[in-house]
């Protein structure tokens, strides 16, 4: 046997494989998937097919599908001019999608999408000059250059977003699809400037939220959340699945056992459809069937379009993946949805090459313009920044904002007499108990959110346990109130209710969200950053209205182990636009509550879990608390403060209790205290600390997080930075240990700072033996 290879085997060109073939998925098997599952008849299926012989239509499909590439091509070569910035993500050979979206979905319709946004933003009706202008840092960009590439925000579009986070957006979706419906409810929708107002939607009202996301990022647990949330609420919402076969460049069969995300919603009754994004009027026929079908008001459905992406992930990555560069050189010149339309069209006579090329050629003159706009508009200036931190001011008096005038007409037609008599007999028993000094501080919390629920029929609540009043009592009869509607008992995942509520935040709703304990937020540190981003990556376009309250803490011997005794609130103090604060008092508590929920940014109350019951006292009833001032609850002598035995004490939570209870043994030796209880963390009130330490001269912080990286280590910082002429001696920080907290409470005492440490503290301090 000849080893030889003969030159003609040599030279033959072996077909390309790619590792992920084209699917067999032409308009009759999309149309069985339509009656099967959707349940349509022949007769209605045909009618989305008419769409074949409507040549405005095409026209109009074509354009968008252009519009997508010329512009994204445009972004690559300012990308590589160096006029974009950062990370940027491509959506080239994926054109069927926006063209879908130019087609079936409606300018009221909330659109959610993710960093790979432009062209879904640009089918959406987002001005292009305004993305580009985005894309290249100016301020006439959509967020006024705070978002760039993967934020394009446009609130008279409702285009809202563009998110960085892989599948965070999929909760944020199902938020705004429930508002659609607390509308409804309600008999609320937007006005001219996209607010609120006293006008039902029209009887025809079919608007739907759509939310895109990637294969890879279907594999996320939130799409089984949402899958639930979809099915039970019965929301208006399409997930749209944008499958490339490609998780960032990872082929994603590698990485995931189930690719066909369509059919993931069957085990919770939602139907999904299968669609080849090579072919662009059936994903226009398919998807509008899918979305006519939310819009009757059947529910959710998924729509999965197998597509392929012509670029890498980024123009930043290197693309090491796999049998990705083959697959690219291999896509554009099999599977690119433009080229496909145009021969599918022009073979059988709908269109000439002229009239193909006319339109190309004023969708290239339009791309040119909005480069042109973008390139002639003027940076932001640099106080930008700061501005954009709160939608309110850190001083707003919350007490002089006014309440919806549609209030008591929303209240009378969606609370029944039963209920009103009901909520009003909570409502008087708990002002009694406050007259009596007996209200407890979940009690003060339930108090604040049913005079700020009654007020403002736009707060919702999210809560788990919420029928039943949850640990504290702090949504107690609200559901029984307000309806499923307003007050919505929760599944098991504070990441998923938190991200529901950002979505009802961005609609014009002001969501308030209780943590049974506050450590259980840490599912959702994804959702709780975009809350603080949003209002400034947005240019300020979008306030995000949002309350979350829930007891947490490290109480000494609580006994409730590591994971129910983690500072969260030293956790979040890093992300920005958060306001933080904390109450370890009812009145504290109930006058802050009753704040947060007025103030138009993300919130986050804290109170002591080893006290929600315990501590009893009154509430300045109407009375809206600042949220930015701490507060002194004792002042040291003049006498200690002349002879310097007096120290300067921040605490919050349950280190006010501890503090309180030391200050008899502290004086009996000659020493004393201001004790300032830090009700706000972010923004920190450093005036009273300062006005304080210019007495005292010296200060003691007792604080309930770790050594590292804990609320204590960053306002010692802040005062050794900004009031280091006022200190006689170190700041001396009495913190967790940063050993996790143990169960027993021998081993306890060794990470968990209590009253005998505060005393020993000031002790050290006046008499400097530190």
């Amino acid at each position: 046997m000849s080893a030889t290879v003969t030159e003609t085997e040599a030279t033959e060109e072996e077909e390309f494989e790619p590792m992920r073939p084209p699917i067999d998925m032409d308009w009759p098997k999309i149309a069985d998937q339509l009656t099967e599952r959707f349940g349509y008849t022949a007769e209605e299926v045909e009618a989305y097919n008419s769409l074949e012989t409507d040549k405005d239509a095409l026209m109009k499909l074509y354009n968008s599908m252009n519009l997508a590439r010329a512009f994204e091509n445009a972004c690559n070569q300012a990308y590589m001019q160096g006029k974009i910035r950062g990370f940027m993500h491509l959506d080239n050979g994926q054109e069927s999608i926006p063209g879908l979206v130019d087609y079936a979905i409606k300018n009221d319709d909330k659109k959610y999408s993710y960093y790979r946004e432009h062209t879904h933003a640009l089918a959406s009706g987002v001005s292009p000059g305004a993305i580009m202008a985005e894309l290249m840092m100016k301020e006439t960009g959509t967020c006024k250059g705070a978002g760039g590439s993967m934020h394009i925000f446009d609130k008279l579009t409702y285009f809202q977003g563009g998110w960085a986070l892989v599948a965070e957006q999929l909760p944020y979706a199902a938020g705004a699809a429930k508002s659609i419906l607390i509308d409804r409810a309600l008999g609320l929708s937007d006005d001219a400037k996209i607010e609120k107002q006293d006008v039902a939607p029209a009887v025809d009202d079919n608007r739907i939220s759509v939310v895109f996301v990637g294969e890879g990022g279907s594999q996320n647990g939130r799409m089984a959340e949402i899958l639930n949330a979809a099915s039970k609420d019965n929301l208006p919402l399409l997930i749209l699945t944008i499958d490339n076969g490609r998780a960032i460049n990872t082929f994603t069969p590698d990485v995931a056992k189930n690719n066909d995300v369509y059919l993931q919603g069957q085990h919770y009754g939602v139907p999904g459809l299968l669609v080849d994004g090579l072919d662009a009027a059936d994903v226009a026929k398919g998807g509008k069937a899918a979305i006519d079908y939310i819009r009757s008001g059947k529910g959710p459905a998924m729509l999965q379009v197998h597509t392929y992406r012509f670029n890498g992930h980024s123009p930043a990555d290197p693309e090491h993946e796999r049998g990705r560069k083959d697959e690219k050189t291999w896509a554009r010149a099999e599977q690119d949805p433009i080229k496909f339309f145009e021969e599918k069209y022009t073979s059988n006579g709908m269109f000439t090459q002229e009239e193909l090329k006319a339109a190309r050629k004023v969708i290239l003159a339009d791309v040119k313009a909005a480069v042109k706009f973008a390139d002639e508009s003027s940076m932001p200036p640099v106080e930008l920044a700061k501005e954009l931190e709160y939608p309110d001011a850190p001083d707003t008096d919350y007490n002089a904002k006014e309440a919806p005038a549609y209030a008591d007409a929303v209240n009378k037609r969606t609370i029944s007499p039963e209920q009103m008599e009901n909520v009003q007999a909570l409502i008087e028993s708990l002002r009694e108990k406050s007259n009596a000094g007996e209200l407890s501080i979940g009690d003060a919390i339930n108090l604040a959110i049913h005079e700020e629920m009654l007020r403002d029929p736009r707060t919702t609540i999210h809560a788990e346990d919420l029928q039943a009043g949850s640990s504290y009592d702090i949504p107690k009869l609200t559901q029984q109130t307000y309806g499923s509607i307003r007050a919505a008992d929760e599944i098991i995942d504070e990441g998923h209710f938190i991200g529901k509520a950002l979505g009802e935040a961005m609609n014009g709703y002001r969501p308030i969200v209780e943590l049974m304990n506050t450590n259980f937020g840490i599912y959702g540190m994804a959702e709780l950053s975009s809350a603080g981003n949003t209002y400034a990556t947005t240019g300020g376009a979008f306030d995000m209205p949002m309350t979350i309250v829930g007891a947490g803490g490290t109480a000494p011997n609580q006994a409730l182990g590591a994971e129910h005794s983690q500072p969260l609130h030293a956790y979040v103090m890093g992300i920005p636009g958060l306001k933080i604060c904390t109450a370890a008092s009812p009145d504290a508590a109930y006058g802050i509550m009753k704040s947060m929920i007025r103030d138009n940014g993300p919130c986050f109350l804290f109170a002591p879990v080893k006290m929600m019951k315990e501590s009893k006292g009154k509430v300045d009833v109407g009375n809206c608390m600042p949220l930015n001032k701490a507060a002194l609850l004792h002042e040291a002598t003049e006498e200690t403060v002349k002879s310097r035995n007096a120290v300067t004490v921040l605490t919050y939570l349950h280190g006010v209790k501890e503090a309180q209870n030391s200050i008899d043994a502290i004086t009996e030796e000659g020493f004393d205290i201001d004790l300032i209880e830090l009700r706000a963390l972010k923004p920190l009130d450093m005036k009273t600390i300062a006005k304080s330490l210019a007495r005292t001269n010296k200060l003691c912080i007792l604080d309930e997080s770790t050594k590292s990286g804990g609320v204590g280590a960053t306002i010692s910082a802040q005062v050794s930075e900004e009031l280091f002429d006022l200190l006689d001696a170190p700041v001396k920080r009495l913190c967790m240990d940063d050993a996790p907290v143990p169960y027993a409470e021998t081993m306890e005492k060794a990470v968990v700072k209590r009253g005998s440490d505060l005393i020993e503290g000031v002790f050290d301090l006046c008499t400097k033996k530190w």
